[in-house]
């Protein structure tokens, strides 16, 4: 036994020095590097099959700050169909940092036009153009996406001249960096390939219109409700959903930010915060609803405020009876086709 823990002990010097000595010289560190990018860059563009939904976090936090989060943003792929529910503020450097297969992607919807749903779009159009995109990106959303869409082609203008300038037209194709608008109602708005999409009229009032999207593919069904207060809209696109994404908002939580920034001064600040509190899903809601909609499995992303630490989080949740999941960036939810299962990571 002791000569057994002699040679572990002498391998582990061996290697400690042999990392060392790697370390320590331009050929070991470059060795180390090409290593260390050829993994990763393998792993993030293998492809992978998977039959089902794939749900992705891309952005879990609201317009108040948060270092650790970006702003609202979920994917969703259905077999070779990739879809985003807005593109808030870096929200495509998640997407990117967790291997999103953007040639795959078909379209961006948007539930309405807050910043925080919104201002990532220059962002995610560069990326998914990069990876190879085959048609111009379509962002789809409720009447005055026209607007936004139009808006984004005159800032980025210059900018998409550039890339094609310095690449060429073979790998960066001028016509493909400019984004396309399309304006939708309530309804089916998708169904191709096996997947449905369903547009839904949510209360995010006095935002009119703002939309929410359902998800239907082999058997499973996903909903994001956008930004939202507990409505017969949202009730109805949600029943007997597998999986609801929902906006959420802690009361108690609100009510405090409000009060420090009113003892600090910050007026203005503390009405704003007031002033959210009437247009999010309370979590004291949310029990009622995933029972109304028999919804198997509920979780919140868009977090007001999103928590930082362990007692926000459990002061968040603590009204919430129903199994709730606290989601992060880069989350990803796996619902196999015809299944009852939900696997998170």
């Amino acid at each position: 036994m002791k000569k057994l823990v002699a040679i572990i002990v002498a391998m582990g010097l061996l290697g400690a020095g042999a990392y060392a000595a790697l370390m320590n010289s331009r050929s070991g560190q470059d060795f180390l590097l090409e290593q260390a990018i050829q993994t990763q860059v393998a792993a993030a563009l293998k492809p992978y099959d998977f039959v089902g939904l794939e749900v992705m976090v891309c952005g879990s936090s609201s317009p108040l700050p948060d270092p650790t989060r970006a702003q609202a943003c979920i994917m969703v792929r259905a077999g070779d169909q990739m879809f985003l529910i807005d593109s808030g503020s870096g929200s495509n450097t998640v997407l990117q940092a967790n291997g999103a297969p953007y040639q795959l992607m078909r379209g961006l919807l948007l539930t309405h036009f807050h910043s925080d749903h919104i201002s990532g779009i220059g962002d995610m159009n560069l990326a998914s153009w990069v990876a190879g995109r085959p048609e111009p990106m379509l962002v789809m959303g409720p009447q005055g996406v026209e607007k936004v869409v139009a808006g984004y082609n005159m800032a980025f203008e210059l900018d998409r001249g550039y890339r094609t300038l310095h690449h060429g037209e073979n790998l960066m194709p001028a016509a493909l960096g400019v984004i396309q608008a399309r304006t939708i109602e309530p309804g089916v708005i998708h169904n191709a390939g096996g997947l449905k999409i369903t547009a839904f009229e949510v209360d995010h009032s006095p935002i009119k219109p703002a939309f929410g999207y359902r998800f239907d593919y082999l058997g499973r069904s996903v909903v994001v409700s956008g930004d939202t207060v507990v409505s017969k809209g949202l009730e109805r696109a949600a029943t007997d959903a597998d999986l609801l994404l929902t906006d959420a908002l802690s009361h108690k939580l609100i009510h405090s930010l409000a009060r420090a920034a009113t003892l600090a001064g910050a007026d203005k600040r503390a009405q704003v915060l007031r002033d959210v509190l009437d247009y999010h899903v309370d979590t004291r809601n949310l029990d009622g609803l995933a029972a109304r909609s028999n919804i198997r499995q509920v979780a919140l992303y868009h977090l007001v405020p999103p928590t930082r630490n362990a007692i926000m989080e459990k002061i968040f949740t603590r009204d919430i009876a129903t199994n709730v999941v606290m989601t992060h960036d880069g989350m990803r939810f796996w619902l196999p086709a015809n299944s009852d299962e939900i696997r998170v990571n």
